[in-house]
């Protein structure tokens, strides 16, 4: 169970957008594995994908047809991510798109695939066009609830949330879903995210706004520092609400501030939801001199395997944060300047253990589910954070039957 989250809470209906969910036997029987995602005409969609360099065939095809055409559909299958599956993998990719462009009578170049789960196993083509039918009939504006459990792989729980704004007068609605668990250093984005508005929005406009609420989201979370090949994060504008932002300003201000908040919370849930997690820890560096530092000490404390294992153990072996500050690659870093703090508790001044702290202190702060790893390094006014989780056995565990 995730760590500080129990249930799915409401999501709301964005106008312009159903969802179909079905069970395709992709990988599994018995369980929904393939979701379709209809956008009204005329929707704009902007996207971010894995900069991972042995990308999935589906993102090599989604990223082609976002730049060839307006996207109506978005197909997405688990159980398989396609990836590492070369040639074949790409020709699959484009016979799924085809497949479903031959029930719905547009373009292939109009569907988005998207694929998550087992890498470098070729993609069962002939089951994921045989469940389109049922998919497409099951189509339903109110479907983000089931599609958020249709997109999990080894996520415990489902993941979305909805938001509501006024803007010109009219309820504008933002609805986000994601899925991950593991394998997550998005990089760009999470495994798979779709968030939509029924705002109109320009797709220039909108790729702006996704690219600043990763950059404040799914850009600042890691489970085990690795980037998955299938990542992508979707953005779409439908425009059924009847209010067109055209310019910046502070109509596009109160939108991007809600999909930031979505974005916000979904990354979060991924850690939380982390494999095997028993914590979720934010780790905060300020006083750095720029944001590349900063985020190069927090990334080197939270993908420390020794710290995460300490802190899965509740052991504050303050040593193990100490010696990963320390490595991170600062250049001139004057160690009697860097203090760090386990909440409000003191472990390190002055280039060594604070002279009041107490191993019962820490002891206390690393027993709670949610803390903080607060690292002030002294020597400029940058502050950046990024949220990780611990190591369990439990991780071990999951990712070493994973295929089995």
């Amino acid at each position: 169970m995730a760590v500080g989250y129990s249930q799915l809470p409401e999501l709301l209906p964005v106008a312009g957008i159903r969802w179909g969910i079905t069970q395709a036997g992709v990988r599994y029987k018995n369980r929904r594995d393939l979701v379709v995602m209809e956008l009204a005409s005329g929707s704009t969609v902007a996207a971010a994908f894995t900069r991972n360099a042995f990308c999935a065939a589906p993102v090599t095809v989604a990223r082609e047809h976002l730049a060839a055409a307006a996207p109506r559909y978005l197909l997405i299958n688990t159980g398989n991510a396609n990836a590492g599956t070369g040639a074949p993998g790409l020709a699959a990719a484009r016979e799924c798109c085809a497949g479903l462009a031959g029930l719905t009578g547009i373009g292939p170049e109009q569907i988005l695939p998207f694929s998550t789960g087992v890498i470098g196993e070729p993609l069962p083509v002939e089951r994921i066009v045989a469940g389109l039918p049922a998919a497409l009939t099951a189509l339903d504006a109110g479907g983000w609830a089931e599609a958020a459990h249709g997109i999990m792989t080894t996520d415990t729980v489902a993941k979305g949330l909805s938001k509501q704004v006024e803007i010109a007068g009219k309820t504008i609605t933002v609805t986000g879903i994601a899925k991950g668990s593991g394998m997550i250093r998005p990089d760009m984005a999470t495994m798979l995210s779709y968030i939509a508005t029924d705002a109109a929005v320009s797709r220039e406009l909108l790729q702006e706004v996704l690219d600043h609420a990763l950059n404040h989201s799914f850009n600042r979370v890691t489970v085990d520092g690795d980037t998955s090949t299938n990542d992508a994060c979707v953005l779409v504008a439908t425009g059924a609400a009847g209010v067109t932002i055209d310019a910046p300003g502070a109509a596009l201000e109160a939108l991007g501030t809600a999909i930031t908040d979505i974005c916000r919370f979904l990354a979060q849930l991924l850690i939380r939801d982390g494999e095997g997690a028993t914590k979720f820890v934010s780790v905060r560096v300020g006083g750095g001199r720029d944001t590349d530092e900063c985020l190069r000490v927090a990334y080197t404390v939270a993908h420390s395997p020794l710290v995460k294992t300490a802190l899965s153990a509740s052991d504050p072996n303050w040593g193990r944060i100490l010696a990963a500050v320390g490595r991170a690659g600062v250049e001139n870093l004057v160690l009697e300047d860097v203090e760090i703090y386990l909440d409000e508790v003191c472990i390190v001044r002055q280039g060594a253990r604070a002279a009041d702290y107490t191993e019962e202190q820490g002891k206390r702060v690393m027993s709670q589910a949610d803390f903080l790893i607060d690292i002030r390094l002294g020597r400029g006014s940058v502050t950046e954070t990024v949220w990780t989780c611990d190591f369990s056995a439990e991780y071990v565990r999951i990712n070493a039957d994973y295929r089995s």
